[in-house]
This record gives C-alpha cells, structure tokens and sequence, in this order.
C-alpha cells in the first residue's frame, strides 16, 4: 500500500524514526530491484550514499522513479511505500551530502567512508525528492 501525502505533510516524515529504508529502482524492463540503505533527510529530500558503479545508481540514471520504505537492516519493511524521484548529485554537492549522512549516523558512517571495497573518490551520492 503506499503512503499518500497530506496536503502540507512531509511525504518522508514515515521514514525519519528509523535507521535504514529500501529503496526500490527499476530496470529497463520495469522489473523492481529493492535495496536497503541508509538515508538522511534535510530540507525535505533523503539523501543516500553508493558506490560509484553500483547497480542502483545505473537504474536511477535510467529511470529517476523510486520507491521507499522504511525497513530494518535486513530490508524487512516496516511501513507502506513512498513514490519519490531520485538523481545522482554533482559532484560539488558530495561534501553536503556527505555530511548530512554523518550527522545521522556519525562515526558508523565514516566507517564506510574507509571501506576499502569503495575508495572515497569512487563513492557518490543520490538525492531524492517528493513526487
């Protein structure tokens, strides 16, 4: 079922209490693909962070249509769905991102800054906005 906004609600205030959401993008041929992430809010849009290569960031580039739900850290969702719209973020805008997700999740999320699985200069960022 998916959430519908309030004239004058925040459509992700659903998602505020909790530490992960799935975010749900879309092959070519309309096949959902659910992730887990972590995600941080400011001024009314999510912002989550991924590898420059991965797969989500592919399906958002193709197709901005997303869906969201808040999840534990399995992805067990724990809420209806949002409709949103997401786009990767310039790279001039990385340290905002960057540090709007610290502010969340703190020393946790300059952990998987030093992943070295996903050197620093290959991490991006996706910011996602109401429909």
């Amino acid at each position: 079922m998916a959430f519908e906004q309030q004239q004058g609600g925040d459509t992700f205030a659903p998602l505020y209490p909790h530490q992960f959401m799935v975010l749900t993008t879309f092959r070519k041929n309309g096949n959902a693909v659910p992730t887990t992430v972590w995600f941080a809010h400011d001024n009314g849009k999510l912002y989550v962070t991924t590898s420059a290569n991965a797969g989500k960031l592919k399906r958002v580039h193709n197709n901005g249509h997303v869906l969201l739900a808040p999840s534990d850290r399995v992805g067990n969702v724990q809420g209806d769905s949002i409709t949103a719209h997401a786009h990767e973020v310039s790279p001039e805008e990385h340290e905002r991102a960057q540090n709007i997700l610290r502010g969340k999740y703190g020393a946790q999320f300059d952990e998987i800054l030093r992943n070295p699985r996903v050197p620093g200069n290959a991490r991006t960022y996706i910011e996602i906005e109401g429909v």
